[in-house]
C-alpha cells in the first residue's frame, strides 16, 4: 500500500496514534465523563481518520494516476494537485 518506506512508516505512526485515541474514547466512557468531554475527544479521533484517509488518497493519486514511468504533463500535474486539494477540503 504504502509506496515509500517512510511513508509506510509515517501511516503506521498514524494509525498507532489513532489507537490511542480510540482507546480515550473508551477510557472518557468507562469513567463518565462529561457529554462535551466526550464530544472533544471523539471530534479529535474523527479528524484524526480523515487525515489519514487523506494521505491514502493523495499516495494513491501521486502513484497511480500521475504515472511515474513518464513525465506527466503540466495539465495532469495541475489535474492532480486540484483533485488532492479538493478531496482536502472535502474529507476535513
Amino acid at each position: 500500500m504504502a509506496h515509500a518506506v517512510a511513508e509506510k512508516q509515517k501511516l503506521l505512526n498514524r494509525v498507532r496514534r489513532l489507537r490511542g485515541q480510540v482507546d480515550a474514547i473508551e477510557r472518557a466512557l468507562i469513567a463518565d465523563e462529561s457529554c462535551g468531554d466526550v464530544m472533544r475527544i471523539v471530534t479529535a479521533t474523527r479528524g484524526a481518520i480523515n487525515g489519514i484517509m487523506a494521505e491514502v488518497v493523495n499516495g494513491h493519486i501521486q502513484a497511480h494516476m500521475v504515472d511515474a514511468n513518464r513525465t506527466p504533463t503540466e495539465a495532469e500535474r495541475n489535474a492532480a494537485l486540484e483533485l488532492v486539494d479538493v478531496l482536502h477540503t472535502y474529507i476535513k
